[in-house]
């Protein structure tokens, strides 16, 4: 293995608000990485980033980070409407990039990304975090073994009091993490995407939405996303026709349960109407060996970098769920009728 191979990637992250502290935290204890470098266009950002790691160059802005010929790669960390052209000059300044979801606010600049990462031999990444817990792991095993029997439907519930957004609907801002979930256990595309909400704060973004997905085989993913909630949840059910699996995030602990409950027809029809059996047996709470996903998440874009493997979240996977997301805006705007995601792919 080579110098540069066994070197930790040299890494500028630009933006040090809400979620970047979590992000500088990892690339600087990883062995993988080396934080060499913060920008934030914010005084006090800048000032708690100095004190938190002091070996890190601090910058007013991003375009030091990109003329920064000795940073290999930059992770974005900026409001979402900020990621594109963010993502689009560190490409081009041949960095690789990790960019927090959403990828970017429509699909044709999301596809434009990923294709220029391509041909640039540049890593894109995207932050689908949860494709990196290992409970959410348990769950797409689970399912690719068959132990639930035929999948029926799933539904998620994505909601808690704050963080409000202003710029961005709880769909864009929230609602990726569910989208990315279920496009990575069902490793297919839905057909069809349907979606409401209501703008209730300001009138102006959605601060709850309601979206189904519609895959094939007439398997439904309903998410239920907002920042305008009593509660916290994040909770993820799966119906099989042997088994259900609750996925529940903030448990403290039991975040996988596993229900061997089912419904069951008895042979052939009695006077023309089927009988069923409902069956209810065990639960079981396995054991899950937990990590901090965003750990795992950004030792596979390092590893990608060393060793040219495909990352799991790349982006393609980025341009998948901005697809889904684009095809549920357009929904929204239009009352929460179906939309066909051919007809997204073809208007891009």
């Amino acid at each position: 293995m080579s110098e540069e191979q066994l070197s930790p990637v040299r890494v500028g992250q630009i933006g040090y608000g809400y979620w970047g502290p979590n992000l500088a935290r990892n690339l600087a204890q990883m062995p993988e990485t080396e934080l060499a470098a913060l920008a934030d266009l914010d005084e006090n950002a800048r000032a708690r980033a100095a004190q938190v790691h002091p070996t890190a160059a601090i910058h007013t802005n991003a375009e030091a980070l990109l003329q920064d010929p000795s940073l290999e790669a930059i992770v974005i960390a900026a409001p979402a409407r900020f990621h594109f052209p963010l993502a689009l000059a560190a490409l081009e300044a041949d960095k690789h990039v990790f960019v927090e979801k959403p990828l970017a606010m429509n699909l044709e600049d999301a596809q434009r990304l990923a294709r220029l990462a391509e041909e640039r031999g540049r890593v894109l990444m995207v932050g689908h975090v949860f494709e990196y817990n290992p409970a959410v792991s348990y769950v797409k095993a689970a399912l690719e073994r068959g132990d639930l029997g035929e999948l029926y439907y799933l539904y998620s519930r994505r909601v808690n009091l704050g963080r409000v957004q202003s710029d961005i609907n709880a769909l864009w801002s929230i609602a990726p993490h569910d989208v990315s979930i279920a496009l990575f256990l069902l490793e297919q595309m839905p057909v069809a995407v349907s979606c409401q909400g209501a703008a209730c704060l300001n009138g102006q973004v959605e601060d709850v939405v309601f979206l189904t997905l519609h895959f094939p085989g007439n398997v439904l993913c309903h998410i239920h996303a907002s920042w305008l909630d009593p509660s916290k949840q994040r909770k993820m059910t799966v119906v099989g026709s042997k088994r259900m699996i609750v996925y529940d995030d903030v448990a403290a602990e039991g975040k996988i349960r596993v229900y061997d409950k089912g419904v069951y027809r008895r042979g052939d029809p009695i006077y023309g109407e089927y009988q069923y059996r409902v069956h209810s047996g065990d639960i079981l709470m396995p054991r899950i060996d937990m990590v901090e996903p965003l750990r795992a998440e950004l030792t596979d874009f390092a590893r990608a970098i060393r060793t040219d493997q495909k990352p799991v979240a790349d982006g393609w996977d980025g341009v998948r769920v901005v697809a889904v997301l684009t095809a549920a805006q357009a929904s929204l705007q239009r009352g929460g009728v179906q939309v066909s995601l051919d007809d997204i792919w073809q208007v891009k």
